[in-house]
């Protein structure tokens, strides 16, 4: 009986290339392979094998430069770090699937201290992060077989930097990986820390469960620092939060978080930098929350520009006394009973101005508390001035591209 060899290591990138006949020995970069194995057609780590087929099985840490492109379908099988000194670029339209998986067993990517992801999409061809139960290629906008509000699949992109946090020692374990993985840490004294570019990207179905009540969020940002670039992304169906911030000085522009099983919006341990024109649909439980320092260091953020339907949330923006944020030019609606503002925190001086807001009912009090009425206009749908310029999010979102923009 023939053997067929079906398995191949790629181990630049710590991979299983599936669909595979071969790997040549005259592939190898690296001059110090060693243990070359004919029969096996494998080799100890160094080799750059042939593929045949689109799908690539990630089943490691990428420890040197890499490159996925957009030819091949990359599915993460198990959580994948990025590690100190190497880059991972991503090509314009490549999909990457996370496999189903719980507990230490959770898929996710995630950008280590010192390393870089060079996630360039673009309005034609953006960058796809999805469940493997996902049917989507590369050219497609919207699934062809998942509801955007199926959520939990796998884990979720997470980029973690040296910037500053505020937090019980400079550099934390961040939540949503196990503290048994060095790769999760974050934090330091850097506040221009450079994690890469991250441009036009849809991270979709995330938010799986490591443990009670710890679910990994759509796009975690742990100490990033500001010499980072993220803009034009797109957070949906996460089972925990949509984007959340956890210090640094990273600012974000152009954002749609669709459809979060918990917050939103989430910043932590004062973060400091500005989220700039973005959207949010029917999250789970505040459409904000926004928390203050944790330790000793103290920096206020920005949030401004953005359009929120509420529907199905449990509130509108969660406070905490040592909130220290800025707040303008947002555009509530879908807004019903039992939904609000809290408080207006006391400890630091907050700036909130230029609210405006469709309410069921007169009694602006009702919705936006502790004088926070003082702030909002109250205006009939689509009477707005103040919001989020949703053209920027045309062609290239799924949330855009199934009409879920057309109100805002």
């Amino acid at each position: 009986m023939k053997k067929k060899l079906t398995l191949v290591m790629l181990v630049t990138a710590g991979a299983l290339m599936t669909g595979m006949t071969s790997c040549k020995k005259e592939g190898c970069t690296d001059a110090a392979a060693t243990n070359y194995d004919e029969d096996a057609k494998k080799d100890d780590g160094s080799c750059i094998t042939e593929v045949e087929g689109n799908e690539v099985k990630v089943t490691g840490n990428i420890t040197s430069n890499t490159t996925w492109t957009k030819d091949k379908v990359y599915i993460l099988t198990t959580r994948v770090a990025v590690t100190s000194g190497a880059t991972l670029t991503i090509e314009a339209g490549t999909v990457i699937k996370g496999d189903a998986g719980t507990g230490a067993n959770a898929t996710a990517l995630v950008i280590a201290k010192d390393a870089k992801l060079m996630a360039k999409g673009t309005a034609a061809e953006p960058i796809i992060f999805t469940s493997v139960a996902d049917k989507i290629v590369s050219g497609q906008i919207a699934s062809p077989n998942l509801s955007p509000d199926l959520d939990g699949l796998w884990g979720g992109l997470l980029i973690l930097g040296n910037a500053e946090i505020s937090a019980d020692a400079a550099s934390v374990q961040i939540e949503g990986i196990p503290v048994s993985d060095p790769n999760g840490l974050y934090g330091g004294t850097n506040n221009a820390d450079n994690s890469g570019v991250i441009e036009y990207i849809s991270i979709r179905h995330g938010g799986a469960n490591i443990g009670e009540g710890n679910e990994i969020n759509g796009l975690t940002l742990g100490g990033v620092g500001s010499g980072t670039t993220i803009n034009h992304v797109e957070i949906i169906a996460n089972q925990d939060d949509g984007i959340e911030w956890f210090g640094g000085s990273v600012s974000v522009n152009n954002a749609v978080v669709w459809n979060a099983g918990d917050d939103a919006i989430d910043t932590d341990q004062s973060w400091s930098g500005t989220l700039d024109n973005f959207i949010v649909i029917n999250a789970g439980d505040e459409c904000f929350e926004l928390d203050g320092p944790e330790g000793a260091m103290e920096a206020k953020h920005t949030i401004k520009n953005g359009s929120v339907y509420a529907d199905g949330a449990d509130g509108l923006v969660d406070l905490d006394d040592n909130s220290w944020v800025d707040m303008s030019n947002i555009y509530f609606f879908g807004v019903s009973a039992g939904q609000d503002f809290d408080q207006i925190p006391t400890v630091y001086a907050c700036a909130f101005a230029a609210f405006q807001a469709t309410l069921p009912d007169a009694d602006v009090t009702a919705f936006f508390k502790d004088g926070a009425d003082a702030f909002v206009t109250t205006v009939a749908e689509g009477a707005n001035t103040v919001g989020a310029d949703k053209s920027v999010f045309n062609t290239w979102s799924w949330a855009a591209v199934n009409g879920s923009l057309a109100d805002f």
